[in-house]
């Protein structure tokens, strides 16, 4: 898929308002359901996972669908919020608790997150600009310091 494609389809309002209000809501379902080969759009266009975290307010599992990239053996996902002026909420629970499940095609395991310095947001900022190209529209929609935090792996889980 062409990425000026891709950056426009996941930046346009209407798109926004689905991924934000439907997707976001069945996404991991339907992930988890294929085993990480479909989701509400069709076959991922980039890396998924499904990131489970604990409420930090409610204590209650709560699952969200992310872009990710694979650095040095471990994964970086981004709280762009879509350029939202918020934070997602899965980033405060991630600070609040910052151990997690990730759920990726074929395999499920616990991981450890931690938010990236800035000086290390620094070092992959432009490595995740290229491999999630609608992180510029992203940026350029907010002036909150978009987070971008290490998964690193803790213990496998049993296959889903």
């Amino acid at each position: 898929m062409d990425d000026r494609f891709l950056v426009w389809l996941t930046t346009n309002r209407a798109t926004t308002w689905w991924i934000r209000h439907v997707a976001s809501k069945l996404d991991p379902l339907l992930f988890k359901a294929s085993n990480g080969r479909f989701f509400s759009m069709g076959p991922p266009a980039m890396p998924m996972v499904t990131l489970t975290t604990i409420g930090r307010r409610s204590g209650k599992p709560r699952s969200v669908h992310l872009a990710c990239i694979e650095h040095d053996g471990e994964y970086l996902v981004v709280a762009s919020a879509m350029g939202q002026q918020k934070h997602p909420a899965w980033r405060y629970n991630l600070e609040a608790n910052p151990e997690v499940e990730v759920q990726m095609p074929g395999e499920r395991f616990t991981a450890r997150a931690r938010t990236l310095t800035d000086a290390e947001k620094g070092e992959v900022w432009d490595e995740i600009r290229k491999a999630i190209p609608q992180m510029n529209v992203y940026e350029a929609r907010t002036d909150r310091n978009i987070r971008v935090f290490r998964l690193s792996r803790i213990d496998p889980v049993a296959s889903p």
